[in-house]
């Protein structure tokens, strides 16, 4: 590979870094493997995707990134930091982190897309798109596969010095960039610390996650109208999504709060209580979650949530 393409891709990961991704790596677009989609089908035959059925279509594209994008050739993962500084009073009903802020989507996305932009004064005839938890992209395997960090046994990214709260993000292009070299092993040696921790024995040894009894999952992706009599009692306090493997995490005493304005909280999502949640109508739920992730549980499913904390 000429000197061209390792300049340009180091110029891609600088601009990568300017845009504020913590991390940045490159790896080429081919077919994720047969180990891959074997662990893959089994924990879906396992039924361990509980009712998230999309993640039973789309397999030849979710194995294979050349049929997302056109003659792909490369690569190109990133990883965004959203650690908060400012975090809510640990007696009140807790938000996972990543929701502090606005939807995580549409910021990456527009990271992401100033990030095409760029490539494309680099490449003119360059083509790709951008991805971020919007398609069939297995994106942990393709970081790893990039050098970012390894899978954890909480089935989570852990970028070695930096932790695990980051979204990720992909662009695959159809140009050959510089590869780098993948970090397949996990360093998570012996400890089994987010196993143990987990309330509702969500994680297995496997490193695979029983969707069905994640506390996620039953506040964010259950449509039902009633978590599951199981799961209840297990909630740990926790109303939207779940960062119990995560905060006890001993890599995650590297992270350092995030520098993305978009993901601070507002003064008044730090202020709810469960007093203040229990009471919200419609419009208060419009207001304070307007541009958060947390709209996709919907006012009636965050109610159904304070309710099963304090009923």
């Amino acid at each position: 590979m000429n000197d061209r393409i390792h300049e340009y891709t180091q110029l891609i990961k600088e601009k990568a870094s300017a845009l504020g991704f913590s991390a940045c790596g490159v790896c080429k677009a081919e077919y994720a493997g047969e180990e891959a989609e074997s662990r893959y089908r089994e924990w879906l035959e396992n039924g361990l995707h509980a009712s998230l059925d999309y993640l039973d279509r789309n397999h030849e594209k979710r194995f294979n990134p050349t049929l997302l994008v056109e003659n792909a050739r490369s690569i190109v993962s990133v990883a965004l930091n959203y650690y908060p500084e400012r975090k809510q009073p640990e007696e009140v009903p807790q938000f996972a982190y990543y929701a502090y802020g606005r939807d995580y989507h549409e910021v990456v996305k527009e990271k992401l897309s100033v990030l095409l932009d760029f490539v494309k004064t680099l490449f003119p005839d360059v083509g790709g798109r951008c991805f971020t938890d919007s398609a069939p992209v297995m994106e942990s395997h393709w970081a790893t596969r990039a050098g970012i960090g390894f899978k954890g046994r909480n089935t989570l990214l852990i970028i070695p010095g930096k932790g695990s709260y980051f979204f990720l993000g992909e662009l695959i292009l159809d140009i050959e960039l510089a590869f780098d070299k993948p970090q397949e092993k996990s360093l998570c040696g012996r400890c089994r610390k987010c196993i143990d921790a987990c309330p509702t024995g969500a994680l297995k040894e496997n490193r695979c996650l029983d969707a069905g009894k994640c506390i996620s999952y039953q506040t964010i992706e259950n449509k039902s109208d009633k978590i599951d009599e199981n799961i209840v009692p297990n909630l740990s306090n926790r109303v939207y999504g779940c960062d119990i493997c995560q905060k006890v995490c001993p890599w995650n005493k590297y992270a350092t709060p995030h520098s993305t304005p978009d993901f601070l909280p507002s003064d008044e999502f730090l202020e709810l209580t469960a007093e203040k949640m229990a009471a919200m109508d419609e419009e208060d739920f419009r207001r304070i979650f307007n541009y958060s992730a947390v709209k996709r549980a919907k006012y009636k499913g965050l109610i159904r949530n304070i309710r099963a904390l304090i009923d």
